[in-house]
């Protein structure tokens, strides 16, 4: 998938917040673009948003990561900055096949943050060091 449909995608996360903001619902053509753009995964990852399953995780240094506990209990690292997230689907969905721009815990992610619904907490530089190599999780 090339940069015009992320362009699309990226306005359609910008036009999420901004109605969010200000009704605190998702309208129906906002939930069908939404399917027609992301596919199956845009309501999984809905589901992850209304269980409040995402959290924004920030360092003193000003680093921040998306922790996402998927539905087998396992907790994801997600990066939307550069669009990744080290679950099997989104390498072979998005990286091997090129069939989707996101697996359902990036885009959880994103639709979090679009609606101000990630759960937020600070953790020390040293922390955030080993979250991001992997080693460990947040509240650990």
């Amino acid at each position: 998938m090339g940069s015009p449909l992320l362009s699309v995608a990226e306005q359609l996360l910008r036009d999420l917040q901004r109605t969010y903001s200000e009704t605190k619902q998702i309208p129906d053509d906002l939930l069908i673009a939404l399917r027609f753009v992301f596919g199956p995964c845009a309501l999984q990852a809905l589901d992850l948003v209304d269980q409040r399953s995402v959290t924004c995780v920030s360092s003193p240094s000003g680093r921040d990561a998306f922790q996402v506990l998927g539905g087998s209990g396992r907790l994801y690292t997600c990066f939307t900055s550069c669009h990744y997230c080290p679950c099997p689907a989104f390498s072979f969905t998005a990286l091997r096949r090129n069939e989707s721009l996101m697996c359902k815990h990036l885009l959880a992610a994103c639709l979090s943050q679009a609606m101000g619904l990630c759960q937020q907490e600070q953790v020390s530089d040293q922390q955030m060091t080993h979250i991001l190599s992997g080693q460990t999780e947040a509240s650990t």
